[in-house]
């Protein structure tokens, strides 16, 4: 399996600084081509966001470097890697933990990654509010769960979608890397075909954009090539500000083929 990739991050309309971090990988391995891809949004008000989700990105991407082709080799890789992510999400709470109380600063990261193998099979991992998409000619379908206070009224009947859109508290997030006592990773596995679109983004990427507004610029079908990807994610990126979207700006747009 191939890809092609496009992404695009922006401070936005309001921030001073930009506290999304991003990273894409790739590697041709004896299994064949492998893609990493990483969203890690900096906590928006708290202080030094932007050190806590690049810390993050360049532990995953020291583990894609170093670790990855030992644990490809292994019977069942996928829950090796599993395992193993899940380790390094709880290392990378404590570490970023220890750093804010040691500089009596709070600060932490969502995260949400994506490992898509030769043979198709995927991983995702994912702490906090930012996504994954799966988006296809005919239809797009949010793979992450999100993990804050209003998600969790929408999915026990307390709020409506409606009601969550305008309430004060959707950013307000269960868990996060570095801010909470303990972080449990939701872990999402299942298969890519060629001739699919993937897409991971921050939450600033979708707060006032709808799902099927994403559909339509990131089906397959008007994904030729990586220069009309990326054109796309900047056109929505922008579509984002124009509506007066206040957080930093982020997203991956990831074709198989």
């Amino acid at each position: 399996m191939e890809f092609k990739i496009a992404l695009h991050t922006d401070v936005g309309i309001r921030k001073d600084t930009n506290q999304d971090s991003l990273c894409v990988k790739q590697a041709v391995t004896e299994k064949g081509n492998i893609l990493l891809a990483l969203v890690c949004d900096g906590m928006g008000g708290l202080e030094k966001g932007e050190l806590a989700s690049a810390t993050t990105i360049r532990a995953f991407s020291d583990w894609f470097e170093k670790e990855l082709p030992l644990e490809l080799a292994k019977e069942n890789a996928i829950a090796e890697i599993r395992y193993r992510w899940e380790r390094m999400i709880k290392e990378q709470n404590q570490i970023i933990g220890a750093y804010g109380m040691q500089h009596h600063i709070q600060l932490g990261t969502t995260i949400t990654a994506l490992l898509i193998l030769e043979d198709g099979r995927y991983l995702i991992g994912h702490v906090g509010d930012s996504r994954a998409y799966r988006i296809t000619d005919s239809d797009i379908s949010i793979l992450t769960v999100d993990q804050t206070v209003v998600a969790h009224e929408v999915r026990i009947g307390k709020l409506t979608p409606e009601e969550a859109l305008r309430d004060p508290r959707r950013n307000v997030l269960l868990q996060c890397i570095g801010a909470s006592r303990v972080v449990a990773p939701d872990f999402i596995e299942g298969v890519a075909v060629p001739g699919e679109c993937y897409a991971l983004c921050s939450d600033g990427f979708r707060h006032v954009i709808t799902s099927d507004e994403i559909k339509i610029m990131f089906a397959p079908s008007v994904c030729y090539g990586e220069t009309e990807m990326k054109m796309n994610v900047v056109r929505l990126v922008e579509v984002n500000k124009q509506r007066g979207e206040t957080d930093n700006i982020s997203a991956i747009l990831i074709k198989t083929v």
